[in-house]
């Protein structure tokens, strides 16, 4: 299947339509979106062996330069490797999710997802943050200190303590959005310069050389960027290096 000509044509401006390289292409809602923030840091350790199997990424979001600058300054996503929109028309071009719509303007239909309404998953994603997931891999090392506003700093060796090691342990993936939610807030205009699109999900691709969809998600409710958020990046298995593979 071939991928939406407006997606090509948006990937063109970076991309060498002649390239031999298969292209990850994630767009993303708002830069301030939960899911945009927490889907840029599952990325980055994995950039090394993104490269080393010949994939190209690149990010699409809606927001300004000052956003993305202080996105990817938080996350450590390549700022060279995030193309802005100013609205969701690439989104509706698309057929993507723009959100539970209700009377009232953005925030009425947003606060509404965020109970589940017109956002199935929602609720059961949160609840796997507190309770733990021995499907996924634990976030915070033993000797690091933890900040996540308005929790004092702690030893991430409280998680070993508590749950054990090897593992995502009860309150880790809670804690690691909370710090993530104290950076968006405290920063809210710089993230999302106008609220009109605070519901607008996104989607993944993976594209051969030629255009064509390897692979495709698109989301359906608030934390939910990928299909199985345990193990998010599964689904590059076997486009990488088998000693890299380690999703």
């Amino acid at each position: 299947m071939q991928a939406p000509e407006a997606l090509l044509n948006r990937i063109g401006e970076i991309t060498d339509a002649t390239s031999r390289l298969n292209r990850l292409v994630i767009v993303m809602g708002q830069l301030g979106d939960f899911d945009s923030m927490e889907y840029a840091q599952a990325l980055v350790p994995r950039l090394p062996d993104l490269e080393a199997a010949g994939i190209t990424l690149t990010a699409i979001a809606i927001g300004n330069d000052s956003g993305a600058d202080r996105f990817c300054a938080f996350t450590e996503f390549p700022r060279e490797r995030v193309l802005l929109e100013e609205n969701a028309a690439l989104h509706c071009a698309l057929g993507l999710y723009s959100g539970f719509q209700a009377p009232g303007g953005p925030w009425p239909g947003f606060l509404l997802m965020c109970a589940g309404v017109g956002s199935p998953g929602t609720l059961q994603e949160v609840f796997r943050g507190y309770r733990g997931d021995r499907r996924a891999e634990s976030i915070f090392e033993d000797e690091e200190m933890v900040r996540a506003w308005p929790l004092p700093a702690f030893s991430g060796s409280m998680f070993a303590r508590a749950g054990g090691r090897g593992f995502q342990r009860p309150f880790e993936l809670a804690t690691f959005r909370l710090r993530n939610m104290g950076e968006v807030l405290g920063h809210w205009r710089t993230y999302v310069p106008v609220d009109d699109h605070i519901a607008q999900r996104g989607a993944t691709y993976l594209l051969n050389p030629q255009g064509e969809v390897l692979y495709e998600h698109k989301e359906t409710h608030l934390l939910g960027f990928a299909a199985d958020m345990s193990r998010p990046l599964q689904f590059l298995e076997p486009y990488l290096d088998a000693e890299s593979v380690s999703l």
